[in-house]
């Protein structure tokens, strides 16, 4: 009896070494993380918002932790390739995925996605927020959302809204905008925003809902009437510019940056990211760099991240039904 007591103590002893040992090895890892480069995945080409977002990041996080933050980018099916790709590396924090708006979206819009965007992934912090601008053709007789809203109602399916593509935030934003406005604008969608913006400037699309760092330069050659931004608060960017919402209260469609790990990914390398990305957002030259491409800095920690992640992709589910947009 005495020895089985015993045998059965020295098993629970061995148990519980064990397992304090390999509660201790994260922690450990976390405190030595990171001991080479991080691969941070952009699932856009270079060059784009996304792209310089990222590189501003990696720049500031090697210089505060001695090891290179490398960006990859790896377009394709609207952002699906590289988010798929990060969901199906190690979860040891060395490849992480640079998130957009179109990836709270894309769960609703494409049938057959091969990851869980709300589950398949470990949110650290967001990055940036941004809000579209309202941009519209200097022939259109409409310099203000009220008479664009008067303008699509007296002339129901005349009036066209460009897109950088299916599913971008430049059109579930324009579907925002019809579902809430009553109006019946019809989408257009366009390989990216270059050639979409030089069509609303020729006038076979008449608006569109595009970000400032592509919309504004033409705006201010006189090529694009900017009549409003999609925030819930006028831009520093443009503040003499009103939000829709100031027409159509509630509406809000913003561009957002986020970093995520894949899942399982040991929470104290999570929480150390966060942190070093906290310190990074407050520099004085990361959020310049950031407001150049109209975004303000938005570190948020891991756990209000996830909230806003399920938010958003709640918020544009309810858009995509109304809207009946889906790619196969």
């Amino acid at each position: 009896m005495h020895k089985t007591r015993r045998r059965l103590a020295a098993a629970l002893g061995g148990l519980a070494v064990a397992v304090f040992g390999l509660a201790g090895t994260d922690g450990a890892f976390a405190q030595t993380y990171p001991n080479k480069p991080v691969k941070l995945v952009v699932p856009y080409p270079p060059g784009g918002p996304t792209d310089i977002v990222a590189r501003v990041i990696a720049q500031r996080l090697q210089t505060q932790t001695g090891q290179p933050f490398v960006v990859e980018n790896l377009p394709g099916a609207g952002g699906n390739t590289g988010a798929a790709a990060v969901a199906r590396a190690s979860p040891d924090g060395y490849t992480l995925l640079v998130a957009t708006t179109a990836h709270a979206i894309n769960p609703s819009l494409f049938k057959n996605l091969s990851y869980q965007f709300g589950k398949d992934f470990a949110p650290i912090t967001q990055l940036t927020s941004g809000p579209l601008v309202v941009v519209v053709n200097p022939a259109l007789p409409a310099r203000s959302i009220p008479e664009l809203i008067a303008l699509a109602k007296a002339k129901p399916g005349d009036l066209n809204f460009a897109s950088s593509g299916n599913g971008q935030s430049t059109h579930l934003a324009g579907e925002l905008f019809n579902a809430t406005a009553g109006t019946k604008i019809r989408h257009v969608p366009y390989k990216g925003s270059a050639p979409a913006l030089s069509d609303t400037m020729g006038g076979q699309t008449q608006l569109m809902f595009d970000t400032m760092l592509s919309a504004m330069p033409h705006v201010k050659g006189g090529k694009l009437r900017a009549i409003a931004v999609t925030s819930a608060q006028r831009s520093p960017a443009a503040p003499d510019l009103p939000t829709v919402a100031e027409s159509l209260p509630g509406f809000e469609a913003i561009a957002w940056n986020g970093l995520l790990a894949p899942a399982n990914t040991p929470r104290e390398i999570v929480a150390k990211l966060s942190a070093e990305l906290r310190t990074a957002m407050e520099q004085p030259e990361v959020r310049e760099r950031f407001e150049a491409q109209g975004f303000a800095a938005a570190w948020n920690p891991p756990e209000a991240f996830a909230g806003f992640i399920h938010a958003e992709i709640d918020k544009w589910a309810k858009v995509v039904q109304v809207s009946g947009a889906t790619i196969e």
